[in-house]
């Protein structure tokens, strides 16, 4: 689990865990996590992605393809390809690493204006550090939901 020592009810919880931890004689290791000092354009939007995800209910698989690449974005991933068996010409849909980063940015803006806007959850901009770091804790103790 991580626990933001900022907050009071993240303490108590790390207290309580780390108390039952020793009372129990459990073996653990206690590591500090750095936070997050800059983050790159495909680390910021696998937070983002992760966040709606959540905030949805579905995969993070679901979500990147279903709703950021084909309902929000689909002139940016969208592509085709020609089955050589068939001849029939297939879509297809492009992966993240390779869009520049001026597309990279509109798809991410869309992203950030469905979710305020039909979920009413608000997706941070990137240089708001502290947020991110608060979505990583949550990705983090979330994880079997992702």
């Amino acid at each position: 689990m991580f626990y933001n020592a900022e907050k009071p009810f993240d303490i108590q919880k790390a207290k309580e865990y780390f108390n039952w931890l020793i009372n129990n004689k459990k073996t653990f290791e206690l590591t500090k996590k750095q936070p997050i000092r800059s983050i790159s354009q495909n680390n910021y939007l696998h937070l983002l992605l992760s966040s709606f995800a959540l905030e949805y209910g579905d995969t993070l698989e679901y979500v990147k393809l279903e709703i950021f690449k084909k309902k929000l974005n689909s002139d940016i991933f969208k592509t085709e390809h020609l089955n050589k068996r068939t001849k029939e010409i297939r879509e297809d849909w492009k992966s993240t690493s390779i869009l520049n980063s001026k597309d990279l940015t509109i798809a991410i803006d869309r992203l950030r204006a469905y979710s305020l806007k039909e979920f009413g959850h608000y997706l941070p901009e990137p240089n708001d550090l502290n947020f991110l770091n608060e979505i990583r804790i949550s990705i983090e103790n979330n994880k079997e939901y992702l």
